[in-house]
């Protein structure tokens, strides 16, 4: 099968020709045809989680992923072949990913795919979205709580807002000019451009007594805790990339944490309902075939990637 790949950890990925693999108990072998690109994949091949994460080389890249369900390991029950599944592949431990043709997946890894979309929408959706409704559920956003997103136009920040919005809340999203009418379409109540002066600023000019929770995809430590100037006494204010500190944030009477997400598969099963009711929009910016992903993980990389990319295979 083909599948984009690294030998060694900082290595540029290639297309290569790996074996088929075969199913093991509570295993699922997917026929994929899309592949959603996240951060984590080149910073997984970077070898940036030393050893935290267990890898086999050759690395097949990638996590999020979506097909039909070609053969099925003992003890499966969840699924039989010719099903319509997205989820995550990556398999670290064992080599495995998503940039290929064939990929194999835990059976808790992976949900029936949303019957009213394509493969490239269902696999731009796994780990963002499950990522964004987590992050929902543990800032108990709810009716009438207003929400500062920071990194709001990212494959998370999209999908919290919408997920924000449809519990009621007011949500303020940052984004530059050229996306705040796409902002408001996914249900923001207001949208700040971080170009054009201090985030933290432009929330307490416009709302003074402040926003009750801050999601923050972005800043480093800094930058984090400057925006927690926004937060109402009491209010809650959480990190995507480990920039909250426990200590200060009690110190300030905010409710704060660094953010671990927790995949499911009840969880897919739930974004994929929604996908289906029509209550939660997933944005493909490119869609790149499987031999281009390479360069498609470099504009990642750069910050060069405008929206998701998905790998049509």
């Amino acid at each position: 099968m083909r599948a984009v790949a690294v030998s060694a950890f900082g290595e540029r990925p290639q297309l290569m020709e790996l074996p088929q693999p075969e199913p093991g108990p509570g295993e699922v072998l997917v026929r994929l045809s899309a592949a959603g690109l996240n951060p984590v994949d080149w910073k997984l091949a970077d070898g940036m989680f030393g050893d935290a994460v267990p890898v086999s080389f050759p690395l097949v890249l990638g996590s999020d992923g979506a097909g039909e369900v070609l053969a099925i390991g003992p003890g499966v029950r969840r699924f039989t072949v010719g099903d319509a599944v997205f989820g995550q592949f990556q398999r670290p431990q064992h080599g495995g990913g998503s940039y290929c043709e064939l990929a194999l997946a835990d059976e808790d890894r992976i949900a029936h795919a949303a019957r009213s979309v394509t493969y490239a929408t269902s696999a731009a959706l796994p780990t963002a979205g499950m990522t964004a409704y987590n992050l929902v559920e543990e800032t108990r956003i709810s009716e009438g709580k207003r929400v500062l997103i920071v990194g709001a136009t990212g494959g998370v920040g999209t999908f919290a807002t919408q997920l924000a919005a449809g519990r009621g809340a007011e949500v303020i999203a940052t984004s530059r000019p050229g996306m705040a009418e796409l902002m408001r379409n996914l249900g923001a109540a207001e949208t700040v451009d971080h170009s054009a002066g201090a985030v933290a600023d432009q929330v307490l000019a416009a709302h003074p007594d402040g926003v009750d929770v801050l999601i923050d995809m972005a800043g480093g430590r800094e930058e984090f805790a400057e925006l927690t100037r926004t937060v109402r006494d009491g209010g809650t204010a959480v990190s995507l990339i480990g920039s909250a500190d426990a200590d200060e944030l009690t110190e300030s009477n905010l409710r704060g944490f660094n953010f671990v997400n927790r995949p499911s598969p009840q969880l897919l099963e739930i974004l994929a309902g929604q996908v289906d009711a029509g209550r939660l929009t997933v944005l493909v910016g490119r869609e790149v075939a499987l031999e281009e992903a390479p360069e498609a993980l470099e504009a990642s990389r750069t910050g060069r990637a405008q929206g998701k990319t998905v790998l049509d295979i």
